[in-house]
């Protein structure tokens, strides 16, 4: 184990500043601030909010990862940092740190992808990938079905939102529901009191598998979903009626559900891939993981969804795909990284450029 590289991540792409310290595929120190009731009040993430929050969050947290791992930060082999996807204010806090840090110990900088962290993270729980693994990431931010061989090389999006992500969808359900943010934890909880075949609520993009013009057939839609929520409370609030906030949670709950799980057993019979993870902040809902659990068993495919800490947004995550970078011997990046808010799914991290007499002798 003292031979496994020694990395420290950090994550600021939303609302959390996660730092964490991994070793190999160890988990050393899972340091978490979080900054959601100061959004709470607005319904939704604040950017501007979320920024100077890891701001002035970002050295007390880095400093007690480093006190929970018992290690200086002297003995670290690498600094991992998310690069992107997520708010650029955000990003641009953990990287500028990243790079402050990095410099300072004169270590090695990994500038890595949040959606590629979410997957690598599940090694912390279950050990090394198998190869390929299919993966669902369900968050605020992104539905995204995604196919890798390689965590630090190869990850290939073969499905993936195209309007509310499910968990943007829970949040507004809630808030339709007068219920709060963030909508996923209260929505599951009064769910488990409602009863899931109440209400008929439409499936979304769950037509018939060939692709249009515009989606793929694994893509995802849950406005239409969101939106038929609304109208139909909507219409009972019009009429007088009560509305049974529990079963409207069950009823949604299990279209969302539904929708995820249908699509990837079939994405990874389609693919021929028996090992399927779910990470994000959705895949903490308990009906996604019971649904999940109970359509892989059929079809012969192993499930592997982490605990639930490890699903939110946090800096463990950052830390195994730094780890992984280094155990693999993939090459850091350059200390002028940069955030990229859009940074593709594909781009697992970011290295360094090649120097000009490299990029000539190639050219050859």
């Amino acid at each position: 184990m003292a031979d496994e590289p020694l990395v420290l991540g950090i994550e600021t792409s939303c609302d959390e500043t996660g730092v964490g310290i991994v070793r190999g595929t160890t988990l050393l120190a899972d340091a978490v601030a979080t900054s959601v009731e100061e959004h709470g009040r607005f319904g939704g993430v604040v950017p501007e909010i979320a920024s100077r929050a890891h701001l002035e969050s970002m050295v007390p947290t880095v400093q007690r990862a480093l006190d929970e791992a018992g290690i200086k930060a002297s003995d670290l082999d690498g600094i991992a940092v998310t690069a992107g996807p997520g708010l650029a204010g955000a990003l641009l806090v953990g990287v500028s740190a990243a790079k402050a840090y990095a410099y300072a110990l004169d270590k090695p900088l990994y500038g890595v992808n949040h959606l590629a962290s979410h997957i690598c993270v599940d090694q912390l729980e279950h050990g090394r990938l198998p190869e390929p693994t299919m993966a669902l990431l369900v968050s605020g931010g992104h539905s995204s079905l995604l196919l890798t061989s390689d965590i630090t090389s190869d990850v290939r999006s073969l499905g993936a939102t195209i309007d509310d992500a499910a968990g943007e969808a829970f949040d507004k359900v809630a808030r339709v529901l007068g219920l709060g943010f963030p909508g996923g934890p209260v929505i599951d909880r009064y769910a488990t009191e409602g009863d899931p075949g109440a209400i008929a609520f439409p499936r979304g993009l769950s037509g018939p598998r060939t692709a249009s013009s515009t989606t793929g057939a694994y893509d995802f839609s849950f406005s239409g979903l969101k939106t038929a929520v609304a109208r139909w409370v909507e219409a009972k609030r019009r009429a007088g009626e009560e509305v049974p906030v529990r079963d409207v949670a069950a009823s949604f709950q299990e279209a969302v559900t539904d929708v995820l799980t249908r699509k990837a057993v079939r994405a990874c019979r389609d693919n021929g891939v028996d090992h399927l993870m779910i990470g994000g902040g959705v895949a903490a809902n308990s009906r996604l993981r019971a649904m999940a659990q109970e359509r892989c068993e059929r079809a012969g495919i192993t499930l592997r969804v982490p605990r639930m800490k490890l699903c939110t947004d946090n800096g463990a995550m950052v830390a195994a795909l730094g780890a992984e970078m280094v155990w693999r011997n993939r090459a850091p990046s350059a200390l002028d990284l940069s955030a990229d808010s859009s940074l593709p799914v594909t781009e697992t991290h970011v290295p360094a450029p090649l120097p000009h007499d490299e990029l000539h002798r190639l050219s050859e």
